[in-house]
């Protein structure tokens, strides 16, 4: 059975000339980049070429982007940093990613709350970092997502960074990008921060490559020491085949962005549409002028998510409900509960993401077989929803 993929936010299938690109450092070029020998530059001018290609899409300097593992290990290792270099506290708002979210709350940070599609809301940072100020604390980091990765919303961080320098001047601001390379031109983005991190696996890179970009130079305490890779600012032997692929995967993003953009824009719209014309009790949680494009976040009425992805899983179509988490299991969406979306509208929240891999097929089979899960479920309640 052919799958239907509709959960790109979790992550993207692998671009081919991605995978063509890891080849040569899995098979022949394996040296360790730190060596010293011939064999060990070419694969050190490998990593140093990657580092150039992704700077150029992030319009920052090379010497500013630092490889790491992950984008959970790009977010713990801003937040982390900045917090044991400076004393100072963390703040971020409630619709974080875990790797935000838990890492503030960890260092007994400042968690602030959002609008109604999941922004921060700058009417209550601004109080939060002067109540901070005026208990004689100063503030370290203050850590906003550029992207939402449950419902798509996109916050202003030109906005956010005039408020941080006007309450705080000192903190450092963060943004965990990692679902905005194939929606946003990410140079508009980087000038307004300090730091920003990616994550390759969400536009199709491999797993195990993050970026994290110190942008004007070293900011924050290093979260890996021993052994000095990346000027000492994260140590451990280079994913040389996997940082070759990520910067590939990014560099394609980048060029294709524009027309992406318009023509996942239109799947996404027949998708939601077609749900919501064809079954009751189908709303949007957004706007679309408010999100990405990939982005088909809705709220069913009267089913339950987990039996719903159950039902969807059966037939190849893969989705969510919310992030991805370690052990799958379905846990509520603080997201949503953080917007206000009532408990009993968010129990049937279906997150559809679309991305560079989807057709128009896997938008037909996308919604004919939730229509037919859903019509199967509410066959087996007596809620009275047609």
């Amino acid at each position: 059975m052919a799958i239907t993929y509709l959960d790109h936010a979790a992550s993207a299938p692998m671009r081919p000339e991605a995978i063509e690109a890891m080849l040569p450092y899995l098979r022949d070029q394996y040296a360790n980049p730190s060596g010293s020998h011939r064999f060990a530059r070419q694969a050190r001018q490998a990593v140093d070429e990657s580092r150039d290609r992704v700077a150029a899409v992030l319009g920052c300097r090379p010497n500013d982007v630092v490889f790491t593992g992950c984008g959970t290990e790009s977010d713990n290792m801003a937040i982390t940093g900045a917090v044991t270099r400076s004393g100072g506290v963390a703040v971020c708002p409630a619709t974080e990613h875990h790797a935000v979210l838990e890492v503030v709350e960890h260092h007994g940070g400042v968690v602030v709350g959002v609008d109604h599609a999941g922004r921060v809301d700058l009417g209550q940072l601004a109080p939060a970092l002067d109540e901070i100020v005026a208990a004689d604390r100063s503030v370290a980091i203050v850590s906003v997502m550029t992207v939402n990765n449950e419902v798509g919303s996109i916050n202003d961080l030109e906005a956010v960074r005039r408020v941080v320098r006007r309450h705080s001047p000192g903190a450092l601001l963060h943004t965990d990008a990692v679902q905005a390379p194939c929606w946003l031109d990410l140079r508009r983005v980087t000038p307004h921060v300090d730091l920003l991190a990616l994550s390759a696996h969400k536009f199709g890179g491999p797993k195990g490559v993050g970026v994290l970009v110190e942008n004007g130079g070293p900011k924050i305490n290093p979260l890996i020491i021993g052994g000095g890779q990346e000027r000492e600012r994260r140590s451990g032997t280079h994913n040389t085949a996997g940082i070759v692929a990520a910067s590939i995967a990014l560099e394609l993003t980048d060029a294709e962005r524009a027309t992406e953009v318009v023509r996942i824009a239109a799947l996404r719209d027949r998708l939601v549409d077609e749900l919501c014309a064809r079954l009751n009790g189908v709303t949007e949680t957004l706007d679309r002028s408010e999100k990405v494009a990939g982005s088909g976040h809705v709220c069913i009425e009267g089913i339950e998510s987990e039996a719903l992805l159950f039902l969807l899983d059966e037939e190849a179509v893969c989705a969510s409900a919310a992030s991805a988490c370690a052990s799958g299991a379905m846990e509520p969406s603080h997201v949503l509960a953080a917007m206000g979306v009532p408990a009993v509208r968010s129990l049937g929240a279906l997150r559809l993401t679309l991305g560079h891999t989807t057709t128009d097929a896997d938008v037909d089979r996308g919604v004919h077989v939730i229509i037919e899960a859903v019509q199967r479920l509410r066959s087996h309640t007596d809620r009275g929803i047609a």
